[in-house]
C-alpha cells in the first residue's frame, strides 16, 4: 500500500463513522416523536369526555338596533274633486305650484244658483217688511198671535233658503284645504266635471311621514317620541325623524308592528312614495350579558343554559331579556366571567364531564 492510499483511508474512515452516528440519532429521534404522537393519540382516544366549544361571557355596553325599510308619504295629501257637477269657468291651479289654504283653485258655472240667490234675497226683503208690520199690529192687539207667527215663519223660511243656495254655490268652488303643492291636473278650463273626476292632487310635504314595520318581538321596546335615522336611494344624506304613532295591534299576516314617524323635509328633497332605509335604535344597555341564541335551552316555564365548572357541565336557569338576530340578553342566571357551553347542547346532561376544544371570549358589535 502506497503512501497516497494510506492518507486517503485515514481521512475517509473518520468521516464515515461521523455520518453514521448522526444518521442513527436522526432515525432514533423520529421514532421517539412518532411514539410520542401515538401515545398522545391513544390517550385522547381513551378520554371519554364530550368535546365542546365554550365562550367566556363579559358584561359590555350593548345598543340594540334594527335596520328595516319603509315608504315616504306626504304629511297631508288629498285628491281634489268637485262636490257638484258643471262646466269649469275658472281654473287657477298650476301644476307644481304652491298654494295657500283657502285659495280658489277651480270654479264651476253657478249662474243659475246666483239667479236663485238674487230672487230669494228679494223675497227676504218682502218677508222682513211683512214681519215688521205684523209685529206692530200684534203690539197694538190688532191681530192674533197666530197671524204674527205665520209671518215670522215665512221670514225664517226665506233665510233658510238663502243659506241653502249659498251652500250650493260653495260646492261649485274647489278651495285648497291646506298649504301644499299642486300635482298634475287632469282637466282643462271649459271641461264638464262631476264628483267622480279627480281634478288634481294636493300634497303638503314640507314635513314627511315614514311608514315602516318591525318584528313583533320588539313591540315592547318602542314608543312615541323615539328617534330614527334614514337614508333615501340616490343620496348619502342621513335624515332624522321621530316616531309619532304606533299601531295598537300586530299584523296577523306578517307578524309585524306598524310604526309611523315624521321628519322635516328641507327643500322638499324627499318625495312622497320614495323607498328609504331605516336605522332604529331600540334601547341602550350599559352592562348587558349577551349569549348566542343557540346556547339557550327553551323549557316549560323558562330557559336554561349549560355552564362549565371544573370540567363539569352545570345547568343554570336563566331569565332572558331583549333579542337580536343572533344574540339573547341574559338578565338573571349568569355573571361576568362565567364560561358557557355553545356546542353539544343536545348531548349535554347535568354534571356530565366535558372537554373544551375551543374557548373564546364574548365579543359582539352593537
Amino acid at each position: 500500500m502506497n503512501k497516497k492510499l494510506k492518507t486517503a483511508l485515514f481521512i475517509a474512515i473518520p468521516i464515515i463513522f461521523i455520518g453514521a452516528f448522526f444518521l442513527r440519532n436522526q432515525l432514533t429521534g423520529t421514532d421517539r416523536g412518532q411514539s410520542s404522537q401515538a401515545a398522545e393519540t391513544v390517550q385522547q382516544s381513551r378520554d371519554n369526555r364530550l368535546g365542546v366549544r365554550a365562550m367566556r361571557v363579559n358584561s359590555q355596553a350593548f345598543s340594540n338596533r334594527i335596520q328595516t325599510t319603509g315608504s315616504i308619504i306626504a304629511n297631508e295629501e288629498v285628491q281634489l274633486r268637485p262636490e257638484a257637477s258643471g262646466r269649469i269657468t275658472s281654473l287657477t291651479l298650476d301644476e307644481g305650484r304652491s298654494v295657500r289654504k283657502g285659495d280658489i283653485l277651480v270654479k264651476i258655472n253657478d249662474a243659475d244658483l246666483q239667479a236663485q240667490l238674487r230672487r230669494t234675497q228679494l223675497q227676504l226683503e218682502l218677508a222682513e217688511l211683512r214681519e215688521n208690520r205684523q209685529k206692530l199690529l200684534l203690539e197694538n192687539r190688532a191681530i192674533a198671535q197666530e197671524d204674527y207667527d205665520v209671518a215670522l215663519n215665512q221670514l225664517n223660511t226665506v233665510k233658510a233658503e238663502i243659506e241653502l243656495i249659498k251652500a250650493q254655490i260653495d260646492k261649485t268652488e274647489i278651495r285648497a284645504p291646506f298649504d301644499g303643492v299642486i300635482g298634475l291636473r287632469n282637466v282643462s278650463e271649459g271641461s264638464y266635471i262631476t264628483p267622480t273626476n279627480v281634478v288634481a292632487t294636493l300634497q303638503d310635504f314640507d314635513n314627511v311621514r315614514i311608514d315602516f314595520s318591525i318584528p313583533e318581538r320588539y313591540a315592547a321596546y318602542v314608543r312615541s317620541g323615539d328617534r330614527i335615522t334614514f337614508t333615501r336611494q340616490g343620496s348619502d344624506q342621513v335624515y332624522t325623524g321621530t316616531i309619532m304613532a304606533v299601531e295598537p295591534r300586530i299584523d296577523q299576516a306578517t307578524r309585524t308592528l306598524m310604526l309611523r314617524a315624521v321628519a322635516p323635509n328641507p327643500g322638499r328633497a324627499i318625495i312622497p312614495g320614495a323607498f328609504v332605509s331605516i336605522r332604529f335604535q331600540l334601547r341602550e344597555i350599559p352592562d348587558a350579558i349577551m349569549v348566542p341564541s343557540e346556547a339557550i335551552i327553551p323549557e316549560l316555564g323558562g330557559n336554561s343554559i349549560f355552564v362549565h365548572e371544573d370540567g363539569i357541565a352545570k345547568r343554570r336557569n336563566i331569565v332572558i331579556g331583549t333579542r337580536t338576530e343572533t344574540l339573547v340578553q341574559v338578565v338573571e342566571g349568569l355573571n361576568h366571567g362565567d364560561t358557557i357551553l355553545t356546542t353539544g347542547i343536545l348531548q349535554l346532561r347535568e354534571n356530565m364531564p366535558v372537554r373544551i376544544l375551543e374557548l373564546t371570549d364574548q365579543n359582539y358589535e352593537d
